[in-house]
């Protein structure tokens, strides 16, 4: 078997919008549906050039157990297309991308979808245990009294609803939590955190209007009434001040904590997909690609120590997968999760002192140059679908150095479990 390259064809993404917002209604399956039948449609490729759909959610509907294969089954693939879904947190796009290039460098599809989507408006909420085996039993009940007698042993609290969990279940900490103790421990400023929560917005806010989005960014004719047009992210802060950023009182450490509901990404509804081929089967159809993936790395961290610094570790092995260097990376894209978790990143890249007290034999990889960082902004101001904003990191990277006339990006992600993710995309 030959690994053979790997072109990123076309992306497209919904907009990203507040969860309980416009797409409330809707579900992540009928997300991914609309932005996988709308690139197909802008790609013009027909039901059977499609030979794999890998797609990820990571808060997945209880009544949608594989999401990729219900979306080739009402998106207008094949119905013999293969599928399969992936979940790795905030990374699952970057999982889903990788996977389905695995199989074309492999020689085992020469096209495939990759993405992920997320609605957290429609969150599944879980019953109690009592509760659970009591409908269960009336299930199997043959007569009323039966069925009545399965909830016997039930008491008013069994009736509560369950909410997911939003705690590491090795630490007992939320994500926002650990992102609190990352900043403490990394000595990462409120004041620092605000400054670029501004930025973010404030290039959202211009790659906006500059018309930077147009083309990756559809418009969503919300079903099933079809009369609410959604065609922008709508968290961007068009007008952002950075002294409001300081008003704000923090959310996970009310007493001493810095992250906030301003500097921290929020709740998001939104869906994204990336067109891949073989370089060969790219140039056969005449297309010319948005770019290529030139190398990816995961790596881990104990949740227990920092959970979102897994991407510092995940950067050099990509960057010299790649043969290259940060110094020659004409963008970087780093998901913002947090504030607190970009700077943390960022300081972490650039000490020698991180990677020697880590004994991983691993030279720093420097300093990320702010003027490359998130030029377009990031998840703190365009939002953050957790299944999604790979794909959506993706595009942009790519089309941003199409119109800087650059060549490489380095993109990182961080994710729940203390994995990290980085990627590095070229154009020729």
């Amino acid at each position: 078997m030959s690994t053979r390259r790997v072109a990123v064809v076309a992306g497209l993404r919904t907009p990203f919008v507040k969860s309980g917002g416009p797409f409330a209604e809707l579900s992540g399956l009928e997300l991914g549906c609309i932005v996988v039948s709308e690139l197909m449609q802008r790609a013009e490729l027909r039901p059977t050039e499609v030979d794999e759909l890998v797609y990820g959610q990571v808060i997945p509907s209880a009544l949608t157990a594989n999401i990729a294969r219900e979306i080739v089954l009402t998106s207008g693939l094949d119905r013999r297309t293969r599928a399969h879904s992936v979940s790795l947190a905030c990374a699952t796009a970057i999982q889903a991308m990788t996977n389905a290039a695995q199989s074309i460098m492999l020689g085992f599809s020469e096209s495939a979808i990759a993405g992920g989507a997320e609605c957290l408006s429609d969150v599944p909420i879980a019953v109690s245990r009592p509760l659970a085996r009591a409908i269960v039993g009336a299930s199997k009940g043959r007569s009323l009294k039966a069925k009545l007698g399965a909830f016997a042993g039930v008491k008013g609290r069994d009736l509560l609803p369950v909410p997911p969990a939003l705690a590491e279940p090795t630490t007992g900490l939320t994500m926002g939590e650990s992102g609190e103790k990352m900043a403490k421990e990394n000595g990462i400023s409120r004041e620092a955190q605000d400054v670029l929560a501004h930025r973010s917005h404030t290039n959202a806010a211009a790659a906006w209007a500059a018309g930077k989005y147009a083309d990756e960014v559809m418009t969503v004719h919300v079903p099933p009434k079809f009369s609410t047009h959604v065609k922008e992210d709508n968290i961007v802060r068009k007008d952002s001040e950075l002294a409001s950023y300081g008003k704000l009182p923090p959310v996970f450490d009310r007493k001493y904590g810095t992250i906030t509901a301003g500097n921290a990404s929020p709740l998001t509804d939104g869906a994204s997909a990336l067109l891949l081929m073989s370089e060969e089967r790219a140039k056969a159809e005449g297309r010319t690609p948005l770019g290529f993936l030139k190398s990816y790395a995961y790596a881990a961290v104990d949740p227990a120590w920092q959970l979102l610094q897994a991407p510092p570790l995940a950067a050099p092995i990509a960057l010299a997968r790649a043969g290259l260097s940060l110094a020659e990376m004409d963008l970087v894209e780093m998901h913002e999760a947090f504030a607190a978790q970009v700077l943390s990143n960022v300081q972490a890249m650039a000490s020698q002192k991180f990677y020697d007290e880590r004994m991983l034999g691993t030279r720093a990889p420097g300093e990320v140059d702010p003027e490359k960082l998130n030029v377009n902004g990031g998840s703190i101001a365009l939002g953050h679908p957790f299944a999604a904003t790979g794909a959506r990191m993706v595009m942009t990277a790519l089309n941003e150095l199409k119109r800087r006339g650059g060549q490489f990006a380095l993109l990182t992600v961080c994710a729940a479990g203390g994995f990290g993710a980085a990627v590095v995309v070229e154009r020729n």
